[in-house]
C-alpha cells in the first residue's frame, strides 16, 4: 500500500504540482520591457512615416508630456516634453536631439493653442500677418518654412503630446480632408502611447 501511495505521489502530484507552479510563475512574470518599447516605437514610427509620405512633409515628430524634476521649495513637479518619435525626408536635419526636456511655459503660447484648438496650421513662418505663437524663432532654425501641429490626447481628452509637420517649403496648405485624417492619426497615436504608459 506504500508503495501504491509514493508511486501515486511521484507519479501524478509531483508532475502537476510543478505544473500549476510553473504556470503560476508565468502568470507573475513580468513583460520584457524592452520588447514592448521596441513593439511601440515600431508600430509609431511606421504610423509618422506613413503620414509623411501621404502628406508629403519634409518632417514629422511627436513630443510626449512628461515630469522633468520638481520646483524648489515646493517639491512640485516640473512639466516638460521631449521630441519622442521622429521621421525625416531624405536631406532634411533632424531636431529630435535639440528638444529633450524642454519646460512647456518656454512654448505656453503654442500649448495653451493646441490644448484648445487641436491644431495650428502656420502657411508661412515670415508673414507677419499668420500668427505664429511664439515658434517663428525655432522653426527658422530647423529650416522649417509652413507647417501644423496637431494636439495628441488620450481618451479622456487630456493633452498628453504634439505631432508636428515641417515642410521646408512656404505656403503649404492641406485640404481639410486631410487635416481631418491627420488628426484621426494623432487620436490613434493618443491610444497607442497611453496604452504603453498604462502597462
Amino acid at each position: 500500500m506504500l508503495e501504491i501511495v509514493i508511486a501515486f505521489i511521484t507519479g501524478v502530484i509531483s508532475p502537476v504540482t510543478i505544473m500549476i507552479v510553473k504556470n503560476r510563475l508565468e502568470k507573475r512574470k513580468k513583460p520584457d520591457v524592452v520588447d514592448e518599447v521596441l513593439k511601440v516605437s515600431e508600430l509609431v514610427t511606421h504610423k509618422i512615416d506613413e503620414v509623411r509620405e501621404n502628406v508629403g512633409a519634409d518632417r514629422i515628430w511627436v513630443t510626449q508630456f512628461h515630469n522633468g524634476g520638481h520646483f524648489y521649495p515646493t517639491g512640485k513637479s516640473i512639466t516638460k516634453f521631449s521630441i519622442i518619435y521622429e521621421a525625416v525626408g531624405i536631406g532634411v536635419p533632424s531636431i529630435q536631439n535639440n528638444f529633450h526636456n524642454i519646460p512647456v511655459n518656454l512654448f505656453s503660447k503654442a500649448l495653451s493653442k493646441l490644448s484648445s484648438d487641436n491644431i495650428i496650421e502656420i502657411g508661412d513662418f515670415k508673414d507677419d500677418a499668420i500668427p505664429t505663437y511664439g515658434l517663428k524663432y525655432v522653426a527658422e532654425e530647423s529650416g522649417c518654412k509652413s507647417g501644423y501641429l496637431f494636439a495628441i490626447k488620450n481618451i479622456d481628452d487630456k493633452f498628453i503630446g504634439v505631432m508636428g509637420i515641417d515642410y521646408t517649403k512656404k505656403g503649404v496648405k492641406l485640404t481639410s480632408e486631410t487635416v481631418n485624417n491627420i488628426m484621426v492619426h494623432a487620436t490613434t497615436l493618443g491610444g497607442v502611447l497611453m496604452n504603453h504608459l498604462q502597462r
